[in-house]
């Protein structure tokens, strides 16, 4: 399954919305995202993840390293809408204990300006 991620971003906050499947062929990508905006001024990151079909461990590394980097800066990432199978790989590893989550796209933050990638 092809991974979708779009992103938009205003002062430092980033909202990530990822579609598909995260494993280890797709993570690099999530990951590129999830970096680009750290390094464009974001410190806190909202993954939304309400369209997200599977998370592997890569994904999950992923995940708590942009929090790690997240964190070094003062922010977070926090967790929108896992879906059941995600959030059971969450629990059983017990990182749902870890991250912030949101049962529901109610919390997300509404952010100008857009950006997407295919």
């Amino acid at each position: 399954m092809e991974l979708k991620i779009s992103s938009r971003s205003q002062d430092d906050l980033a909202v990530v919305t990822v579609g598909g499947e995260i494993d280890l062929y797709t993570a690099p990508r999530l990951r590129d995202e999830l970096i680009t905006a750290l390094d464009e001024g974001a410190r806190r990151l909202v993954v939304d993840m309400s369209s997200t079909e599977f998370c592997d461990s890569t994904g999950i590394s992923v995940l708590l390293s942009a929090m790690k980097r997240s964190r070094d800066k003062g922010g977070d990432l926090e967790l929108v809408a896992p879906k059941p199978a995600v959030m059971k790989v969450l629990e059983v590893t017990g990182l749902h204990e870890v991250f912030v989550i949101h049962p529901d796209t109610d919390a997300l933050p509404v952010a100008a300006g857009t950006g997407t990638t295919p």
